[in-house]
């Protein structure tokens, strides 16, 4: 089975979640204009994308230290032979 990464399936359920919650809830709620309805919506999805791009970063990073670690200690072992 494949390891989905963490940035992913947070922000996917994320966007279901507010998909959902927009077809579901905005066209019952009459107190509100229909451009702040669109205005939410829109930003719950610039959210979840600036999630996304900051997740990803994380990830890329935890990566490069990971890598880092493993060559730095091969080297050691390179530099006693």
């Amino acid at each position: 089975m494949k390891k989905y990464k963490k940035s992913t399936w947070i922000c996917v359920v994320l966007l279901l979640y507010v998909t959902v919650m927009a077809i579901y809830l905005v066209p019952r709620n009459h107190q509100i204009s229909d451009l702040e309805k669109e205005i939410t919506v829109a930003a719950s999805y610039v959210v979840v994308a600036i999630l996304w791009v900051v997740l990803r970063k994380k990830e890329k990073l935890a990566e490069e230290r990971r890598k880092e670690m493993e060559q730095t200690k091969k080297e050691p072992e390179n530099s006693k032979n």
